[in-house]
C-alpha cells in the first residue's frame, strides 16, 4: 500500500494533549480507529521514538508518521427527496432535513446530501473534490436548514470569498435553555478547540475571532426561541455561544445540559435564512426557508409559535 510521509510540530495549543487527540485534529475525515490503527502498526514517531496514542506532547515535539495514501472514491448519486428551493444555472438552494449529512466522510458514504445531489445534478463545482462536489459551506448533521450549493467553479469561488469575507447573511432560529431576559444582545468570544477535549469547541482566549447577535423571538416556561445573526462563521458558532452564557441549545447532546427536559437527539436549530451577492448577476439575493415539522410541533407543545 502506497503511504505518504508527514512531519508535524506541535504548537502550543496541543502542549500536554494526548498524541492520538492531536492527530485527530490534524487529520481531517478519518476515524479514530484510523488514528489508532497508526499508532499500533508503528507507524507514528515521536521525537525519533514509537509512542502509544495515550502519550501526552509538548510544545515543539516532532511527529513523524506515514500515512495510507487515500483511494480515489466514487460517491454514487442516490435517489434521495431533497427539498430545492431555488436553482438557476450557477446555484442551487436547499432546505436540508435534519439528520442528513452534508457530504460523505469515512464510515459514511451513502444518505448524504451530496449523494442526493449527484442524482438530481449532474453539474456541480468540482472545487472540492469528489467528496463535496458543489459544497461551498455545511450545516451540521442535526441542524435543519437552507444551503448554497455551486453547479460551477466560477460560482463556487465568487461564494467562497464571500463566506471568507463574512459578508453573507445567514439567520438561525434556535430552541434555548432558560428564559432569555434580554430582548436582544451580542455575543463577542473567541472559538477555537476545547482545551481538554480537542473534539470539542469551546470559548477560549487563543481562538478565533466569532460574533454572535441574537434576538428573542418567544419566552416560554423553561426556555427561549431567539433569532441568532452570525456575523462570523466558526464551527458550531451558536451552540458554542450559547453554552457559553449558559443557555445551550435544547437537544445540544455535546454542549447541552446533561439532564435534557425536552427528549431530542440533536439540537434544535435551523438555518432560517441565507443572502448573498449572486455569482453571475452581482445582485442581493435573500432566500428563506420554512421551519421543519419536526420544530413546529415543539413550539406547538410549548406555547406556539407564528413565523414572521
Amino acid at each position: 500500500m502506497c503511504t505518504e510521509k508527514k512531519e508535524l510540530i506541535v504548537t502550543e495549543e496541543f502542549n500536554g494533549i494526548r498524541a492520538d487527540k492531536v492527530l485527530s485534529n490534524i487529520l481531517k475525515d478519518v476515524s479514530r480507529n484510523f488514528i489508532q490503527g497508526l499508532f499500533q502498526d508503528e507507524k507514528v514517531l515521536i521525537n525519533g521514538k514509537k509512542q502509544k496514542g495515550k502519550f501526552k506532547v509538548s510544545t515543539n515535539d516532532i511527529i513523524n508518521l506515514e500515512v495510507p495514501k487515500p483511494q480515489e472514491l466514487k460517491v454514487e448519486a442516490e435517489n434521495i427527496p431533497i427539498n430545492i428551493i431555488y436553482e438557476d444555472n450557477d446555484i442551487i438552494i436547499v432546505n436540508k432535513p435534519k439528520n442528513m449529512v452534508v457530504h460523505p466522510a469515512p464510515g459514511n458514504y451513502s444518505g448524504t446530501l451530496v449523494n442526493a445531489l449527484l442524482y438530481y445534478c449532474k453539474d456541480l463545482s468540482g472545487i472540492n473534490g469528489v467528496i463535496r462536489p458543489g459544497i461551498v459551506h455545511r450545516i451540521d448533521k442535526d441542524t435543519s436548514g437552507i444551503l448554497v450549493v455551486a453547479k460551477n467553479d466560477f460560482a463556487h469561488n465568487k461564494l467562497a470569498d464571500q463566506f471568507k469575507a463574512h459578508s453573507i447573511k445567514r439567520e438561525y432560529y434556535a430552541l434555548v435553555e432558560g428564559r432569555v431576559k434580554k430582548e436582544e444582545g451580542t455575543i463577542d468570544a473567541p472559538i477555537g478547540r476545547h482545551v481538554n477535549d480537542r473534539l470539542k469547541f469551546a470559548v477560549v482566549k487563543e481562538g478565533k475571532h466569532a460574533v454572535t447577535h441574537f434576538q428573542v423571538l418567544r419566552v416560554f416556561n423553561s426556555c427561549t426561541l431567539i433569532k441568532c445573526r452570525l456575523e462570523t462563521g466558526r464551527t458550531h458558532q451558536i451552540r458554542v455561544h450559547m453554552s457559553f452564557i449558559g443557555q445551550p441549545l435544547v437537544g445540544d447532546t455535546v454542549y447541552g445540559l446533561k439532564k435534557q427536559k425536552i427528549t431530542l437527539q440533536g439540537q434544535v436549530l435551523h438555518a432560517k435564512s441565507l443572502g448573498f451577492i449572486h455569482p453571475s448577476t452581482n445582485k442581493y439575493v435573500e432566500f428563506d426557508s420554512e421551519l421543519p415539522d419536526y420544530y413546529k410541533e415543539i413550539l406547538e407543545r410549548l406555547g406556539g409559535y407564528n413565523e414572521t
